[in-house]
């Protein structure tokens, strides 16, 4: 199985890239987010340092800030998701990589998922594209402030679509057989 929904990309954008992997192990969701401000506060720094030119032009500093501050909302936030919708029983690592040139940034964020999950997930999706993200993103916001069970509020990806006007694609994938491990990637292209 491979679907592709949105805009996703898969051939690399250049060599310059980070990939970061995290593996599943008996440690709490509660504990492995303490640590994701860590890490995309990591991601971010590390792009940064690609991207300095002339640490004395003001509005050079200014922009580099927004990027770095952009940056690590987004990898926060694939973290965050990746770990909260992981399927722990399969032992598949999660992992984050960051790729870009001097135009663009591209986050893909990659773990295991329930079977059960997916449709549910893709019809999420499916809504997402042919949505208007301001309006959904209120939708939901009413109905996560109304229903304490619902599963897939997508709010942060909204949020990474309407602050940053960021491109968003997924791939799901069966990446293993016997047992059967599907993953799915998250694809978020920012304009810099």
């Amino acid at each position: 199985m491979k679907q592709i929904f949105g805009y996703y990309i898969d051939k690399p954008l250049t060599n310059k890239q980070l990939t970061l992997k995290f593996s599943p192990s008996s440690i709490s969701i509660k504990d492995y987010w303490r640590n994701n401000g860590l890490s995309a506060d990591f991601i971010a720094n590390y792009l940064i340092t690609f991207l300095s030119k002339n640490s004395n032009d003001v509005s050079m500093i200014q922009k580099q800030s927004e990027i770095k501050s952009a940056a690590s909302y987004i990898a926060n936030e694939l973290l965050e998701n990746s770990i909260k919708y992981c399927n722990y029983n399969v032992q598949w690592p999660i992992s984050v990589q960051l790729q870009f040139d001097a135009e663009q940034v591209r986050f893909f964020a990659t773990n295991s998922i329930n079977k059960n999950s997916i449709e549910a997930f893709q019809e999420f999706i499916e809504k997402l594209i042919v949505s208007d993200p301001e309006e959904l993103y209120f939708k939901q916001l009413e109905k996560s402030a109304g229903n304490s069970e619902i599963n897939i509020s997508g709010l942060g990806l909204l949020s990474i679509i309407n602050d940053y006007s960021a491109m968003l694609g997924w791939k799901f994938d069966t990446v293993k057989e016997k047992p059967e491990i599907i993953t799915v990637t998250t694809m978020v292209q920012l304009c810099l």
